[in-house]
């Protein structure tokens, strides 16, 4: 694994649950990670891998790093497939830059298909994109050096269309609220990011893309590394608790049944083999679909069907095996200050993130019977 030891894996583990309880960033785990030299690019096999046993340890902190590792991902995919417009992404993540995403808003459902912010053209301070708009669910927010943002373009003979640009940290425009303070993932303080004309130099201008639905390469490459690298983190997160369950029916006793540790009752073993058959289904697929993007396999049409699919699969896979080893556990589980009961909390966040189940249910509809008339 890239860096991940198991002295570092145990440290991270030891500080998720003060990160959670005093909603604190990571910085501890962060300054690990890089150090490890866990940032840098590499295949998305291995960065599924890598994230799937990093959010066995600590859940929070592997989401956060997750936008990272996609931003950089997607210049790598890219890359692989002859287009170097991003390479410059990749010699700034190996000299140790932070990207973070600020893509999502506040009442867009469109997600990636239209935005609510603005991107107006501008000659001065310096030619380039002058962005106006409220990005959520900023992960990274306190040490981001990279932002990656879109807008939408109405002015000038090219519009509408959608712009997408990466932001620097020093950038004027650019305001990060102190506003974090949710049920679960608490460690990756993804604040509300506020853009006031934040410009772009045309340089750091990454796509034009077409308002609505599009097949353009980074497109695929955005979807193909947030997507699976979702679902590993979430993957994870089921690992840890199926290895809670286990510990916790050979650790309780039945008096009812004489003593006898709960691993020895059929209703409890039920359980456990329930959730471990659930999440035995991750990996073949998340491993499978992360090396054809690696090996740039053919999908045609079902590439974003199986993508998707992989995502909610593993998110909801994950909440199965939460939700059963939290019967197994018992009465102790429910304590704030149980482990799994902050594994409950964190699993949560995987049906906010895109695509949410009813855009896959429409995704999967559309490839196997086309579009609605």
């Amino acid at each position: 694994m890239s860096g991940l030891s198991a002295e570092l894996l145990e440290r991270m583990r030891e500080r998720a649950p003060g990160y959670d309880r005093e909603n604190r960033f990571f910085d501890e785990d962060l300054a690990e990670l890089r150090a490890a030299g866990y940032l840098r690019p590499r295949s998305l096999l291995e960065s599924v891998r890598d994230q799937r046993l990093l959010a066995a340890f600590a859940p929070a902190t592997a989401l956060a790093v997750n936008m990272h590792l996609v931003v950089v991902g997607i210049a790598r995919t890219l890359a692989e497939r002859g287009d170097d417009s991003l390479e410059w992404v990749l010699a700034d993540a190996e000299a140790g830059e932070l990207f973070a995403f600020g893509n999502s808003e506040p009442g867009n459902d469109l997600v990636m298909w239209d935005s609510l912010t603005t991107a107006e053209r501008v000659e001065t301070p310096v030619a380039g994109y002058a962005f106006t708009g409220t990005k959520i669910f900023t992960s990274l927010a306190p040490a981001w050096t990279r932002l990656i943002v879109f807008g939408k373009q109405t002015d000038g003979p090219d519009g509408p269309r959608l712009v997408h640009g990466i932001l620097t940290r020093d950038d004027p425009g650019v305001t990060t609220l102190d506003d974090w303070d949710t049920l679960g993932m608490r460690a990756t303080q993804s604040r509300t990011t506020r853009l006031d004309g934040a410009v772009v130099p045309d340089a750091r201008i990454v796509r034009f893309l077409p308002v609505g639905p599009n097949a353009d390469p980074f497109i695929f490459a955005l979807f193909a590394n947030f997507l699976l690298l979702i679902g590993a983190v979430y993957a994870g997160i089921a690992d840890r608790a199926l290895e809670l369950a286990a510990e916790a029916a050979h650790r309780r006793t039945s008096l009812k049944n004489g003593g006898a540790p709960y691993s020895a009752d059929p209703d409890i073993r039920w359980r456990v083999a329930d959730a471990a058959l659930a999440l035995d289904a991750l990996a073949p697929q998340l491993e499978t679909l992360a090396r054809d993007v690696d090996e740039q396999a053919d999908r045609g049409a079902r590439w974003f069907r199986e993508l998707t699919g992989a995502k909610h699969r593993a998110t909801e896979t994950a909440r199965h095996v939460v939700d059963q080893a939290m019967r197994v556990a018992g009465g102790g589980g429910y304590r704030s200050s149980s482990e799994l009961a902050r594994l409950q909390r964190d699993v949560l966040a995987g049906i906010y993130h895109p695509s949410d189940t009813e855009s896959v249910h429409a995704t999967v509809a559309q490839n196997l019977l086309g579009p609605l008339p």
